[in-house]
């Protein structure tokens, strides 16, 4: 009986170091974009088929917005949106940084790497 009681306790105490005591901040990237838009063709020519496969899209998934439509009810963006394509780093549905337009694969994922460094969502390698 003593056996299968500290069996038991163990399965439990187990369990519970394996389960997050509190919720993890969930991160996404909005690409925000519409029909049309020649940047956001070439962004998702030259990014898109890589991006869910890179550290930086697996510590912020794409989720696209078209601009036309009407803003998503859990997005809360810190000002307008202008501009296709932007791509706006939220954490819990709030606007932590953007990108107004894409110039190009370097720089896109330069400035992306340091958002999310910036706001302790991926490693700065320059700190490393």
């Amino acid at each position: 009986m003593r056996l299968r009681t500290a069996f038991l306790s163990l399965s439990v105490a187990a369990g519970l170091a394996f389960t997050p005591m509190i919720a993890a901040a969930q991160t996404t990237l909005v690409m925000v974009e519409e029909q049309g838009c020649v940047w956001c063709a070439r962004w998702n020519e030259q990014i898109a088929p890589i991006y869910p496969k890179t550290q930086a899209g697996q510590a912020a998934p794409l989720r696209r917005v078209d601009i036309n439509d009407e803003k998503p009810a859990d997005l809360h963006f810190a000002r307008s949106l202008h501009y296709t394509p932007t791509f706006v780093l939220m954490v819990d549905g709030k606007e932590i940084s953007r990108i107004e337009g894409y110039p190009g694969e370097d720089f896109f994922w330069g400035v992306l790497e340091k958002m999310l460094s910036d706001a302790d969502l991926m490693p700065d390698p320059a700190k490393s």
